[in-house]
């Protein structure tokens, strides 16, 4: 990777390894930072070879960035309502020289259908708040508050949209906790969204899957294929041999 492309940081930030195909990303500790869950949507999701791909609640761009090393051809958006955020991730496709394949939008994704169009996109991804807003213990920085809790946006409101987004036969991957399964399930059948693809991660072979990736297509066929599970940790605080590849570039994605 050529870092001509030079970006201003602004007091805080800090530049960091994206542990992928050499890629970078413009972080601080005062906004919601870039975790496992991204990097494991980034690469369950099916990336078409070309075509459009739009993420929601991009945050600082993770997730595109992860997935435009997965495809030659397709364009990649994304949509981050807190300003900040979406300023870090415009500087982050900067700093990657990709701004001719991922283009982001400073808005909110209720608005998406009209700010993008309906039935526009072969893949919608979400890395979405996981808490309802009136549960679990609110974060006083607003910015992670934001991230993690369904202030301004609901789980609803994202199944809802990503199928408007879909063109049929679209896909529809998230990531999510374990624990809202069901309430995933039936929101993606109420919309028209049948799910094809589940995985459950775990931290470790002994515990309970504490988050699970979902893949869905709008107007698909019931069919659930439920993968082997994710191990976090081989022993310790070692990641597994999947995930280490999954980081490191060795291994596109999880099948």
């Amino acid at each position: 990777m050529n870092w001509e492309h030079d970006v201003t940081l602004r007091e805080t930030e800090r530049i960091d390894d994206l542990l992928t195909h050499n890629l970078k990303i413009i972080q601080s500790h005062e906004v919601f930072c870039f975790s496992m869950d991204a990097v494991l949507l980034g690469r369950f999701a099916s990336v078409p070879h070309r075509g459009r791909v739009v993420d929601l609640c991009t945050g600082n761009g993770a997730i595109p960035l992860i997935m435009s090393t997965r495809s030659g051809e397709a364009v990649f958006h994304g949509i981050e309502i807190q300003e900040r955020l979406y300023d870090m991730a415009c500087r982050s496709v900067k700093l990657n020289g990709l701004e001719e394949r991922i283009k982001l939008v400073h808005g909110d994704v209720k608005e998406a259908v009209k700010l993008f169009g309906h039935g526009q996109f072969d893949l919608i991804t979400c890395n979405p708040p996981y808490m309802p807003d009136n549960g679990g213990e609110k974060n006083e920085n607003i910015h992670k508050r934001l991230a993690r809790h369904e202030v301004l946006l609901n789980l609803e409101d994202v199944i809802r949209v990503s199928s408007q987004l879909a063109k049929n036969g679209g896909k529809i991957a998230i990531v999510h906790r374990a624990t809202r399964l069901i309430e995933i399930i039936s929101l993606m059948r109420t919309y028209g969204i049948e799910p094809k693809r589940l995985r459950f991660v775990h931290p470790r072979k002994d515990a309970e899957p504490n988050m699970m990736l979902i893949e869905g297509i709008r107007g698909g066929k019931p069919e659930l294929r439920i993968q082997p599970p994710l191990i976090v940790y081989d022993h310790g605080e070692v990641y597994c041999e999947e995930l280490q590849e999954i980081y490191y570039g060795k291994r596109d994605s999880l099948t």
